[in-house]
């Protein structure tokens, strides 16, 4: 299957179709926390880290600490959603896509009955509340980043706007906060949404393989085949095993006949595309999440504590996410605007790739300093081109992260390498908390002097696409050495 042309088998685009459906309503919703937020402190969550406790009327009561909490529970919820991508990528190479769905449902729907369970009595259940549905909601994304392969000429495309998706679920908060402000309250929201684990189960056995879908796919590949209304994916399983059976005739058989070995998983990770992409990511998500960690307290500055405008700007900024599934797939075009061109001469379609990615790497790093830079402004109604550029810019660096991998590594290391580059970037995200504190404390409030170290910071994030061009560069001179150099060979022999 080459792309989106009708040759393509309707059961891939129910797979398609559905698979968006799954990351648009669940697989981010952690990261429209700024709405949940509004709704718990309505109902009194960490009330007691008020000054005057829970019931305190104060209008000028100190409420400092209560926002410390509450950017807390949004570090350790966004960082295992990172670090936990490891583990979660290698069980998902390891044990293939019905396990991996299996423990993320699990994982999800314990999250949501968590928070619908909770109340301000009970607030710290927010704590494992959000780490399971953060951790759960990213293993829904990995087992579902699998169906680009099934449309190879757009393999980037379906694998950005999946990550776009991702990014709008962001916005199912803000639905639960307009329904909390008509009467419908926070825990009804989340047992429905607990619900809905019958609807992945069911897209788990019916829709997905055992295993996984392979990259590139073989030319009789029939996965989607229904047998007495079960799906068949004995079939990927198959090839999965005829695949080892013929690595392990090539590896007995004399080095000259057998094809060239992958590139090994530690290489992949000693490599300075890994590092310097490693970077690139880190730096531009630690801008994203003390953003979003730290928006509600922020918004509430600038508002001067109006309720009404603290409400509007949460609801334009939960409006905003649902825009990432619109902005990812520009990422993915980027991309994939060489798929289908011919190659140049020496040229391997990896290369072509790389070289595509150069611009998508550019475009988002200077797009996440532009981003930056407004949130530098304490001016509010400027925050409305803020959230725009932040949606813009968050969409195009988790779908150009996964595709980037797709392209650079082979793909048998793609979840152990998608999953460790979430992992070490989660790491560098936890000093969102004591950059938060540091505001609160230091500060006083005020996140100017935080915000423009983190901005120059972003800077760093240039140095990856510039290493990728002098690489793709290098590459291309050395091939038209080659071609030089056998075009006289070929002139020599003839004369």
């Amino acid at each position: 299957m080459k792309g989106f042309g009708g040759g393509t088998r309707p059961r891939y685009w129910l797979t398609l179709a559905s698979g968006l459906v799954e990351c648009l309503c669940f697989a981010g919703v952690l990261f429209g926390w700024a709405s949940l937020v509004f709704v718990l402190k309505e109902d009194g969550y960490f009330g007691q880290y008020c000054e005057g406790g829970p019931n305190s009327t104060s209008l000028n009561e100190d409420c400092s600490r209560r926002d410390e909490q509450f950017s807390l529970v949004f570090t350790i919820g966004s960082f295992l959603n990172n670090f936990m991508t490891f583990t979660n990528g290698y069980i998902f190479d390891r044990f293939g896509t019905t396990v991996t769905r299996l423990l993320g449902i699990c994982l999800y729907t314990t999250g949501t009955l968590l928070v619908a369970f909770s109340s301000a009595a009970f607030s710290e259940m927010l704590f494992p509340a959000m780490a399971c549905i953060g951790v759960g909601g990213i293993l829904l994304l990995i087992t579902n980043m699998q169906v680009g392969n099934l449309f190879a000429g757009h393999r980037s495309t379906v694998i950005t706007l999946y990550n776009g998706a991702f990014d709008s679920s962001s916005a199912v908060f803000l639905i639960f906060k307009l329904l909390y402000e008509r009467g419908v309250s926070l825990r009804s929201s989340f047992l429905a949404l607990s619900l809905c684990g019958v609807v992945h189960l069911a897209r788990t056995f019916l829709l997905l393989p055992r295993s996984r879908i392979p990259y590139p796919l073989p030319e009789k590949y029939n996965y989607g085949d229904m047998t007495c209304g079960k799906a068949n994916s004995y079939n990927v399983d198959q090839f999965e095993k005829m695949r080892e059976v013929e690595s392990t005739k090539h590896e007995n058989e004399d080095e000259s006949a057998s094809a060239p070995k992958a590139q090994s998983f530690r290489s992949c990770v000693l490599s300075w595309f890994f590092m310097w992409h490693l970077l690139w990511l880190s730096v531009m998500q630690l801008r994203h999440y003390l953003f979003i960690g730290t928006l509600n307290p922020t918004i509430s500055r600038l508002a001067n504590d109006d309720p009404d405008l603290v409400s509007k700007y949460t609801n334009a900024f939960a409006m905003t996410q649902l825009c990432g599934v619109l902005c990812a797939p520009w990422n993915g075009l980027i991309m994939d605007r060489n798929k289908g061109k011919p190659l140049a001469p020496g040229q391997t379609e990896q290369e072509a790739d790389l070289r595509a990615s150069v611009l998508s790497l550019f475009l988002t790093a200077l797009q996440c300093l532009c981003f930056s830079v407004c949130a530098c402004v304490p001016v509010l109604p400027l925050q409305y081109f803020t959230f725009a550029l932040q949606v813009l810019n968050r969409s195009f660096i988790y779908g150009g992260n996964a595709a980037f991998i797709s392209v650079a590594f082979p793909a048998c290391h793609f979840g152990k390498l998608y999953g460790l580059i979430m992992s070490l970037s989660g790491v560098v995200s936890l000093l969102q908390y004591p950059c938060f504190a540091f505001v609160k404390g230091a500060l006083g409030g005020d996140p100017l002097y935080v915000n423009i170290a983190v901005t120059i910071l972003t800077l760093l994030a240039f140095i990856h696409p510039i290493y990728v061009y002098i690489q793709c560069r290098k590459s291309a001179q050395k091939e038209e050495k080659f071609e030089v150099g056998q075009s006289t060979i070929i002139e020599e022999a003839k004369i």
